[in-house]
């Protein structure tokens, strides 16, 4: 079975992150990657894993290039149009959980688009509605200042999980 970047990062959080407050810098990462490693995951993939979360913790700039483009960063009062590319990657379902953690405050309108950045630099064909959750609770994890959000998406990835258990 090839595991891909999602896969990993999912066990990473359940295995290792959650005694961690965040991965560690790159010097100390060789016993993390060796325990990765020895749990059978891929040296190239474990790497895009780190690069992944180390982007996920960056903040977003005030301006960014998109599809060539220079554009703002978003307001609150924005609205969201979906790219095509975007559209493709995320499922009608994700792409309204989306608007709905912004609507309610989960999500400011700059962490939306570092998950929807990080969702696609997963290059997974399509991602569904679970795989978004883990993907906004992963951002929200690596990012200073989102506890209470993180903590919020936390209850409800693991609740509904705890639910399909019994």
């Amino acid at each position: 079975m090839k595991e891909t970047v999602l896969d990993l990062l999912m066990y990473l959080f359940e295995n290792h992150m959650e005694e961690e407050p965040h991965l560690p810098p790159a010097p100390l990462r060789t016993d993390l990657q060796q325990k990765l490693l020895h749990a059978g995951f891929d040296a190239d993939e474990i790497g895009r894993a780190f690069s992944w979360l180390d982007a996920a913790a960056n903040e977003p700039t005030e301006r960014a290039t998109v599809h060539g483009a220079e554009v703002s960063a978003p307001k609150p009062t924005s609205f969201r149009v979906f790219t095509a590319e975007e559209q493709m990657a995320l499922d009608i379902e994700s792409r309204g959980l989306l608007i709905q953690l912004e609507a309610i405050g989960v999500l400011s309108a700059q962490t939306r688009e570092t998950v929807i950045e990080r969702a696609l630099a997963l290059d997974n064909d399509e991602l569904d509605i679970e795989d978004i959750k883990w993907v906004v609770m992963l951002v929200l994890f690596a990012r200073p200042g989102e506890e209470a959000a993180f903590a919020w998406m936390e209850d409800l990835v693991f609740a509904e999980t705890a639910e399909l258990l019994h």
